[in-house]
């Protein structure tokens, strides 16, 4: 947007000059911004581990996929656009400051080429280096329920043995962590299928319908006087649990 409004003003105080050379010389400059981002990340990425071994062993070498998207998406933006609005109008003595707006044109010029043409041709690029998603972040979460489910199984042995509560109670609390751990190993099978989810899609649609179908329940019920309000509360809350 701020483009838009400061572009219209810019070019009328270019008038009279030929905007042939800003124009090219905004292209070449976009394509060095381009080129000096990848030749900078590249090492960056890579030149360090190699330098340190604790690094490579901490934090191994990303995949050249990765560094090459990392590379790419190197669009300008606001922070260029503060940079060449930060100039001031005039020179201390009242001189208009020389190449201003030749200067915001330049930077309105890199803004454009990289936000269109790095931004339009990305999901080309990901696409052809074949980018997978991160799954370490759900193999953690797997991973966590999966040892605390265990812990809570363990627990419900001791409480079993010793006899505190009914056997009926235990086995029936037993029998739901056991089906929550076979479906984390399930899951940590086939992540494809499971995303991180203890239940599988179609039990949590069936499970969704089931809770739908008792809240409008026991609304109809409180509408038609046969509860009040406190039981609705209670009821609801226990649902959502």
């Amino acid at each position: 947007m701020v483009i838009g409004l400061q572009l219209p003003g810019i070019l009328h105080a270019l008038d009279g000059e030929s905007l042939m050379e800003p124009f090219i010389n905004g292209l070449l400059i976009s394509g060095v911004v381009i080129l000096v981002r990848i030749a900078w990340v590249v090492p960056t990425a890579y030149l360090p581990r190699l330098v340190s071994k604790k690094l490579r062993v901490r934090e191994p070498f990303p995949a050249w996929q990765n560094v090459t998207i990392i590379a790419w998406s190197g669009m300008r933006g606001v922070i260029s656009l503060a940079a060449a609005f930060a100039l001031p109008f005039v020179l201390p003595d009242g001189r208009p400051f020389p190449g201003r707006n030749y200067i915001l044109f330049l930077t309105f010029g890199v803004i454009l080429v990289t936000l269109v043409f790095q931004g339009l041709t990305l999901p080309l690029v990901i696409r052809k280096l074949r980018i997978k998603g991160d799954s370490s972040a759900d193999e953690e979460e797997r991973t966590a329920r999966l040892e605390a489910n265990k812990a809570a199984i363990e627990l419900i042995k001791k409480l079993r043995e010793n006899g505190d509560f009914s056997p009926e109670v235990v086995d029936r609390l037993r029998a739901e962590y056991d089906e929550r751990v076979e479906q984390l190993q399930l899951c940590a099978e086939n992540p494809d299928d499971c995303r991180g989810e203890i239940a599988t899609p179609q039990y949590q649609s069936l499970q969704h319908e089931a809770l739908r179908v008792e809240r409008q329940t026991i609304i109809r019920l409180r509408n038609e006087h046969v509860i009040n309000d406190d039981a609705l509360r209670r009821i609801s809350r226990a649902i959502s649990i």
